[in-house]
């Protein structure tokens, strides 16, 4: 089965941020569903500041900090948890194991999992993957379904 994908254009700090508040809002419509969210890209791509954006529309009034030492981050919203992962600095992915990352996982959360590559056979598959992309000042955000509700928001993305 192929599931939709759609592709955007940032030249900005602002533009990257509209482009995340218009995913949260396409996730806000599927909660309190459960949904994993894989974020690709280079060291400084700009994975964690997409991340800020996204957990701060979903309701997060507060600082959104870089998990990078502690792995993750929990924002505890209204209508769902929202956990950031930062799986880059991870030296055995049977560390998640240890920490009950099976735990996170499930109805009412969202999971954001940057560097997901560093935690394979350890995560639950992706219900979106956004690959991002930077060239000069201009980034690619590249957002593909993986599964039927991660199709549901791409195409709630692609709705006029």
């Amino acid at each position: 089965m192929s599931y939709a994908e759609h592709v955007f254009r940032s030249d900005s700090p602002e533009a990257t941020q509209k482009i995340s508040e218009q995913l949260a809002g396409a996730v806000k419509s599927r909660l309190p569903a459960g949904l994993m969210i894989y974020l690709e890209g280079d060291l400084g791509a700009g994975k964690t500041t997409f991340s800020r954006f996204f957990i701060q529309t979903l309701g997060h009034a507060g600082h959104v900090k870089s998990p990078t030492y502690t792995l993750v981050e929990p924002y505890e919203l209204d209508e769902v948890s929202v956990y950031h992962f930062d799986l880059y600095r991870l030296a055995d992915p049977e560390e998640l194991e240890f920490m009950g990352i099976r735990d996170y996982f499930g109805e009412k959360s969202v999971c954001l999992i940057e560097w997901p590559q560093k935690g394979a056979g350890f995560l639950a598959s992706a219900d979106l993957v956004i690959s991002i992309n930077s060239h000069d000042d201009v980034r690619t955000l590249h957002i593909a379904a993986k599964s039927a509700a991660g199709d549901a928001v791409v195409c709630a993305l692609s709705a006029p």
